[in-house]
């Protein structure tokens, strides 16, 4: 893949991380008491993730992309299982995006694009109590491009 290939697959990553950190804020304020420490650690993960990929972006002569004011959530999240659905959204989102970028990338970029895969595969599965065979697939399938899907959460303009 070219150099710009390579970026747009990172641009598509950061702001599926942008989405993530601002769809864990929801969570956070909805998850019952007992999976708030669970919430906060994919928040920190996301923060993490979203930051190195910041410093990729720069690493290739790109600006980065700044996260949205506000973002449109996929459902209503009235309550703590409505927001663990939404964090197994997220985790499922960022996987695509992830896989996306895996393909994109080589060397250490594709260990860690794949590191990511992994992890918000085991998020996902941990929010929802099970799992998917190929996970990002199934997003990837539903939309016409995985970064027009690149998160759950959609900026609001």
């Amino acid at each position: 893949m070219s150099e710009n290939e390579l970026l747009a697959a990172v641009q598509a990553a950061l702001r599926a991380e942008h989405a993530a950190v601002y769809g864990y804020g929801v969570v956070g304020g909805r998850i019952r008491q007992g999976r708030r420490d669970e919430a906060r650690a994919a928040y920190d993960a996301h923060r993490s993730r979203r930051d190195e990929l910041r410093r990729t972006v720069r690493d290739l002569g790109g600006t980065p992309e700044e996260s949205a004011g506000a973002y449109a959530l996929p459902f209503p999240v009235p309550d703590s299982p409505a927001a663990a659905r939404l964090a197994a959204d997220i985790e499922d989102k960022v996987a695509g995006v992830y896989s996306d970028l895996v393909r994109a990338s080589s060397g250490d970029r594709r260990r860690s694009a794949a590191d990511a895969l992994r992890e918000a595969a085991v998020r996902a599965v941990r929010w929802r109590d099970g799992s998917v065979a190929f996970p990002g697939l199934a997003e990837r399938a539903a939309a016409p491009s995985a970064s027009a899907s690149a998160s759950s959460v959609t900026p609001r303009t």
